[in-house]
C-alpha cells in the first residue's frame, strides 16, 4: 500500500483542526489582521452573544417601507405609520424586553436621534441605563459617511458624530457601526484614528480579531449580516418566528461544536435588532422565547459588546 503524500496528510490535519478566522492580511483593508485567542469566557462559556438595538433617524419621507406599492403615494401613510411605530412604541418596548429578562443590551445610536426624539430616548436610556453606545454615523438616510470624499473627510464625520453623541448623551463612544452598513476599506483606519477601539462592520468571522491600524488597533467584534433582523424581514420576507429559529439554531450550533471539541476557540456573535421587527408585540414575544432559550444554554453567555472585550483582555 502505498504511504499517504504529505499534501494528503496536511490537508487532513487542517481539515480536523479547529476552525478560527483566518490571520494575515485583511481582505477589505489590506492592513495586517490577527485573531484575538479566547479559550473560554467568563463562568466557561464558550459563545458570546451580544444583541446590539438599532437606534435611528430617518426623517420624513426616508427609511424601511412595509409597503413598497405605497411608496408612490403623498403622503404615504402606511409607511411613515411603520417608521413612527418602530420609534414610539418600538424601541421602548424592546428595552422593556431586557429590562425584563435581565440581558445586556447594547445601543448603536445615530447622533442625530436623541434630539430629534428627545423623550423617547430619555424612556429608553431609563431603561437601559448602562448599555454602550456605539456611534452609528448622523443618520441613516440623508446624512451617511462621505465615502467619495477621501480619509480626511471621513475623520471629520465621524468626529462630528462621537462629539454630538457626547454632547447628549455625556457618553464618549469607543466603538462605531456604520450607518446604512456603508464604509469602505478607508473607514476603519479613520475611525481608529478618531479613537474608535472596536467595530462592528466587520461581518466574516466567529472570533474576535484586530486590525493593524493606527495609532492604536481596532478590534472587529463579528456581526454577520446573516442574523440581522432588517435583512431578514425586508429583503428575505421572514416573519418573527423565522427569525426566533434562525437565532436559536446559529448560537445553538456554535455552542453544539464547542461541546464537540472543548479545544476550539470561543467565538462571538453581535446580533442586531432593530425596532421595526422586534419592537413588534409579535417580534418582541418571538424574541423573548429567544432569550429564554439561550438562558438556558449553559455554554452561552448573553452579554454587551464592551464587557465580551473587557474579558477578552482588551482595555477600554
Amino acid at each position: 500500500m502505498r504511504k499517504p503524500s504529505f499534501a494528503f496528510l496536511l490537508a487532513v490535519i487542517l481539515a480536523l483542526a479547529p476552525a478560527a478566522a483566518q490571520s494575515g492580511k485583511d481582505w477589505i483593508t489590506g492592513l495586517p489582521r490577527q485573531d484575538i485567542p479566547v479559550a473560554s469566557w467568563p463562568g466557561g462559556k464558550k459563545v458570546a452573544v451580544a444583541f446590539v438595538l438599532y437606534v435611528e433617524t430617518w426623517g420624513h419621507g426616508h427609511g424601511p417601507n412595509f409597503r413598497p406599492d405605497m411608496t408612490g403615494r403623498t403622503p404615504d401613510l402606511v409607511d411613515e405609520g411603520f417608521r413612527q411605530y418602530a420609534i414610539n412604541f418600538g424601541l421602548p418596548r424592546a428595552g422593556r424586553l431586557f429590562k425584563e429578562m435581565g440581558v445586556p443590551l447594547s445601543l448603536a445610536l445615530n447622533a442625530e436621534f436623541p434630539r430629534a426624539q428627545p423623550e423617547t430616548w430619555k424612556a429608553l436610556r431609563t431603561l437601559v441605563p448602562t448599555a454602550p453606545i456605539i456611534a452609528h454615523g448622523l443618520n441613516n438616510s440623508t446624512d451617511l459617511l462621505p465615502l467619495s470624499e477621501g480619509p480626511a473627510a471621513q475623520r471629520a464625520y465621524i468626529r462630528k458624530t462621537l462629539d454630538m453623541i457626547e454632547a447628549s448623551t455625556g457618553v464618549r463612544s469607543i466603538g462605531w457601526s456604520s450607518p446604512s452598513v456603508y464604509p469602505d476599506g478607508e473607514t476603519f483606519q479613520a475611525s481608529a484614528a478618531e479613537g474608535i477601539r472596536y467595530t462592528l462592520d466587520g461581518m466574516d468571522s466567529d472570533v474576535l480579531s484586530q486590525l493593524d491600524t493606527k495609532p492604536a488597533p481596532l478590534v472587529l467584534v463579528p456581526y454577520p449580516p446573516s442574523v440581522v433582523d432588517m435583512g431578514q424581514y425586508l429583503s428575505r420576507f421572514k416573519e418573527a418566528d423565522d427569525l426566533e429559529r434562525l437565532w436559536t439554531d446559529y448560537v445553538g450550533e456554535l455552542a453544539r461544536e464547542a461541546a464537540a471539541d472543548p479545544k476550539r476557540p470561543a467565538t462571538v456573535v453581535a446580533i442586531g435588532i432593530h425596532p421595526f421587527v422586534v419592537g413588534a408585540p409579535a417580534g418582541t414575544a418571538a424574541l423573548r422565547r429567544v432569550l429564554q432559550s439561550l438562558k438556558g444554554n449553559d455554554l452561552v453567555w448573553l452579554t454587551d459588546v464592551e464587557a465580551l472585550l473587557r474579558a477578552a483582555g482588551q482595555s477600554l
